[in-house]
């Protein structure tokens, strides 16, 4: 930049001597000069260069799956039917036979719920398939569903698509109906089984494999416990090739990734402290301190991994009628949203549909109560272009300003100079209001930077501290008690490398 700016001042400074020589004018002279030194002051005026990314950071398929936040998940085979949570394998089609399914009422109330996809579980442990596969008659083929002629996968695609939802698909790794479990044939076997769920079902967002691997079942008339070793068996390497090549922008989720890891319970919480960042060659199951480590993540981590928090609207995965009293309060839910989505977690939330194929009442009624919580607590963002004062920001350029913080704009952020890992932003809402949630977020594009942090308010003309954490994320949202003020601060007081920060909303 510097070698352009001399050249041009030369170029300018030449000519302005040759006018100058022309008109051999005194008063022309004086304004040459003028017009020198105002170009010497505007050329040196440099773009700010960015802050350089810290390492890992998501890829396009994982920022667009964080955007998501919450969807649901569906759990629904022969199981519906037994009163199981696990089938044994050796369940017959003809008892799969929902009498009003109905996909389109799962997908409206799902979307009027606020969740932004759905993943379906088109095979369990029991084997049986919610599509006609072609590789095996354990299918909705031989059942009474539509005369055999009926398609679950499809059905629930189609749904998705009409109510505007994403859509993906669990195709559980153990299948203990079939006769060639746990012998190489079974690889063959499945992934045949993946390519069918992948090519004929529509983009997909996400494809969900969990642990459960080995035990006792059917296995094809044998009854007996087979064993395998999850981190070899699968050879999980190459199924995870057929999904890079057939649906490019699907993230995987298993226990260790690659793209999506599990929160470590299925309770409903992600850790107060979460890293996306992990060593996904830590993560198979049967490790000391495992769970631990999915729920927190490892800030020295060398892979973008972040939580998902799996959790059901029912104490079981499956319907079970006995449940119908027992599903979440919808302040139930809300505590889960702030503790999953509220700490940079995805939150899977299953809903189980009934015999009837319909999601049940009750079941509905919470998850519009649910809703109808956040929208009351989430419905007018008082930061919304207010004004920051911040002790630095990156080479004084506006392009990194505290203002960007309350611009509405993602894809802005306040960013400190190379070297300084603590600071603050102070948000003054223009008049005293009363507040009970701070929400922030990092511009993750660049990496996860956060490691500790407070919030204070303003009041009797003293900061008051409201608030900590350490990590933020993708997202983090803190419920405080509510409190009336003009001002917040967030400090920023320890960060792995110089801060961004690109939204902050007050309710």
């Amino acid at each position: 930049m510097m070698k352009h700016f001399c050249i041009s001042y030369i170029h300018a400074h030449n000519n302005l001597i040759i006018a100058d020589q022309a008109l051999h004018n005194k008063s022309f002279s004086i304004l040459h000069s003028a017009i020198i030194f105002v170009f010497v002051l505007t050329s040196c005026v440099c773009e700010v260069a960015p802050p350089e990314a810290v390492l890992p950071v998501p890829s396009e398929r994982q920022l667009a799956w964080h955007e998501l936040e919450q969807y649901a998940f569906i759990h629904f085979t022969t199981n519906t039917f037994t009163g199981k949570e696990w089938g044994y394998g050796d369940e017959q089609p003809a008892i799969f036979d929902p009498s009003i399914f109905d996909a389109e009422q799962w997908a409206k109330a799902i979307r009027d719920a606020g969740l932004n996809a759905l993943i379906l579980t088109c095979k369990h442990h029991d084997g049986f398939c919610l599509w006609p596969s072609q590789y095996t008659e354990h299918s909705v083929k031989n059942s009474p569903f539509q005369n055999g002629k009926g398609d679950v996968v499809k059905a629930v695609s189609d749904a998705c698509r009409k109510y505007g939802l994403k859509f993906g698909v669990y195709l559980s790794p153990w299948d203990r109906n079939r006769f060639d479990y746990a012998t190489p044939e079974y690889i063959t076997y499945y992934r045949n089984q993946l390519r069918e769920l992948l090519t004929h079902y529509g983009d997909l967002f996400e494809i969900w494999f969990d642990g459960a691997n080995g035990g006792d079942g059917y296995y094809g008339g044998a009854r007996e416990k087979r064993k395998i070793e999850n981190s070899v068996y699968y050879d999980w390497a190459n199924t995870h090739s057929i999904i890079r090549e057939l649906a490019p922008g699907a993230v995987i989720f298993s226990d260790a990734g690659p793209d999506v890891r599990w929160c470590g319970n299925e309770y409903g919480f992600a850790g107060e402290t979460n890293w996306c960042t992990i060593q996904t060659d830590t993560l198979y199951p049967g490790k000391y301190g495992i769970n631990d480590l999915l729920n927190q993540g490892d800030e020295q981590g060398s892979s973008w991994t972040p939580a998902e928090v799996d959790v059901s609207i029912r104490p079981g995965w499956f319907y079970h009628e006995s449940e119908d009293s027992l599903v979440r309060s919808p302040e139930n839910l809300f505590k889960i949203y702030l503790q999953s989505v509220g700490r940079g977690a995805g939150l899977l939330l299953n809903i189980p549909p009934d015999k009837r194929g319909l999601l049940h009442e009750n079941d509905i009624q919470s998850l519009q109560g649910w809703k109808l919580l956040r929208d009351r607590a989430f419905a007018v963002n008082l930061a919304a272009n207010a004004a920051v004062n911040t002790d630095t920001y990156r080479g004084k350029s506006k392009k990194y300003a505290g203002a960007n913080v309350t611009d509405g704009n993602k894809d802005t952020y306040w960013a400190t100079d190379d070297g300084i890992t603590s600071a603050y932003l102070e948000i003054d809402l223009g008049k005293p209001r009363k507040i009970s949630y701070i929400l922030m977020q990092e511009y993750i594009r660049l990496g996860q930077r956060v490691k500790h942090f407070t919030v204070e308010v303003r009041k009797d003309n003293a900061w008051l501290q409201v608030a900590e954490g350490a990590t933020i994320g993708y997202k983090r949202i803190l419920a405080i008690e509510p409190v009336n003020t003009q001002k917040v601060r967030i400090n920023i007081t320890d960060s792995k490398i110089c801060p961004l920060i690109a939204d902050i909303k007050i309710y």
